[in-house]
């Protein structure tokens, strides 16, 4: 009996969000994306009862963006257990160690979605335990414990329980959306986030000479009641990389610019219908072919070693200078230092004084991050494109369902699978490379709002993939004959 027939009563009995029936009409699947975005932004205003949250410390830190979690709220731990089970399962499916069919057998796919759930379970009790148990993350309120009576082990009980509710909840959150809704629902979180945090840094305003938001610092610069040096030098430095932020807005215009223009390019392979005579289509294979989402698969499984590094901190009194220093809860030496990602430019910018790092040292770090999100967003992408449905084989079989062909060319799957072969594999490892590379510079120049690199080039592209996924949607809408090539019927 092989492990399949084993787990098969456990995994096929996963509780999961019903598959609708048919067709959603668009206004519904708009009315199910913006209800579950209101609970989300609910859901990251419910702060954890019990948490002494002046002593509280974020584990993730500058990660939280990508993770879509917001410190010391029921949602403490985010997307973090989905994207660290899909790491697993995608490393898992890449090494062919499953042996799950998920594009022609039903029974595999059950039990994949399956098994994805039962991951994501294990890493919400992985992440929420140490977060709660270990260091000094999210302590437990003593006026509580004394309060209820049950000690600081009771209290620490219910916060795990209370992050571990959440961590569920933005499960099947993320599966309502895929199901009924436009888009998936961790690209959504993301979006919700950084958009937060974006329109803060351009408009936010602390009151009169206290802005801090782009706009109403300048609107302070302008009228003068915002003070700037007298020194050329220093006026600049103040203008670019200060309260002026130019240097921010001109990064985050250039990402928006790259990212649009980047999925605009394509290969676009010809299509006819076989039956119809005249209906005539594109194929288009971007140049970021395997969208932005692996990319936060790289990130988070930095963010996991950057938690290990941490938690083993908190832990080992002892540990080996090697392994890592800590200061004040921030890596400062050893092997962690080195893998901690470049994320502003105060951890690289040395010649301007904004970091006193040995800039060997500082080499040494951009060189290992550059290293590991390019390679890391090439390897991610071609096991994305190939457990997603969208290789050279997979997407042949959908062309061939959709009763389209290759002008020119006999219709069979196999022929048609020869020329995807020629574009997809190439496309996907360059994609991926490509957005590696923008993540790092983008996160060593800065953004308004402080938002990680990364973050605003997944949210930019997924945003992008949004808009055209709802411009499909209505297009499908207004000519239901379309539903039945695109597959959703």
């Amino acid at each position: 009996m092989g492990w399949k027939d084993a787990a098969e009563p456990v995994l096929a009995r996963m509780p999961a969000v019903a598959r609708p029936e048919g067709h959603v009409p668009f206004r519904r699947k708009l009315g199910w994306t913006g209800g579950i975005l209101v609970l989300y932004f609910f859901l990251t205003n419910v702060t954890l009862f019990g948490v002494d949250a002046a002593a509280a410390n974020d584990l993730f830190g500058q990660f939280r963006s990508i993770l879509a979690g917001q410190q010391g709220s029921v949602l403490q731990l985010g997307i973090g257990p989905i994207v660290t089970a899909s790491i697993v399962l995608q490393l898992l499916g890449g090494a062919d160690l499953l042996g799950l069919d998920t594009d022609n057998n039903p029974r595999d796919q059950v039990l994949y979605q399956g098994l994805q759930k039962l991951l994501v379970g294990v890493m919400i009790v992985l992440t929420g335990l140490p977060m709660v148990f270990a260091g000094n993350f999210l302590p437990a309120d003593p006026a509580v414990a004394a309060s209820l009576g049950i000690g600081s082990f009771g209290v620490k009980s219910l916060i795990f329980a209370q992050i571990a509710v959440g961590g569920v909840l933005i499960l099947f959150m993320d599966e309502i959306v895929s199901k009924w809704g436009v888009g998936s629902g961790v690209g959504l979180f993301i979006i919700a986030g950084v958009s937060q945090q974006l329109v803060g840094g351009l408009f936010s305003w602390q009151g009169l000479g206290g802005a801090s938001g782009f706009f109403p610092t300048w609107f302070g610069i302008i009228s003068g009641s915002v003070e700037l040096p007298s020194s050329p030098t220093d006026l600049l430095s103040t203008i670019f990389l200060g309260q002026g932020q130019l240097l921010a807005l001109i990064t985050t215009v250039l990402i928006f610019g790259i990212v649009v223009y980047a999925e605009s390019v394509r290969v676009e392979i010809p299509l006819s219908h076989a039956r119809v005579k005249g209906a005539r289509g594109r194929f288009p294979v971007k140049l970021i072919y395997a969208s932005v989402l692996p990319m936060i698969l790289v990130r988070a499984l930095q963010a996991n070693i950057q938690f290990l590094g941490r938690i083993l901190d908190s832990q080992w009194a002892g540990m080996p200078a090697w392994l890592g220093e800590y200061a004040s809860g921030q890596v400062t030496g050893g092997l962690f230092y080195y893998l901690a990602p470049i994320q502003s430019r105060s951890d690289w910018m040395w010649f301007l004084g904004l970091t006193s790092a040995d800039p060997l040292d500082i080499a040494i770090r951009v060189l290992i991050d550059l290293a590991f999100m390019i390679v890391g967003g090439a390897v991610f992408a071609v096991f994305w494109v190939e457990t997603t449905g969208m290789g050279p084989e997979s997407t042949a079989r959908q062309i061939q369902n959709s009763g389209m062909q290759i002008p020119g060319f006999r219709r069979n799957p196999q022929v048609i699978e020869k020329v995807m072969e020629r574009y997809i594999p190439q496309v996907t490892v360059i994609g991926g490379a490509l957005v590696g590379l923008l993540a790092v510079m983008a996160n060593m120049l800065g953004t308004i709002g402080a938002v990680s690199g990364t973050g605003l080039l997944l949210t930019v592209s997924i945003t992008y993939k949004l808009y055209e996924e709802i411009a499909e949607e209505q297009l499908m809408e207004m000519h239901p004959m379309m539903r039945q090539m695109f597959g959703s019927e």
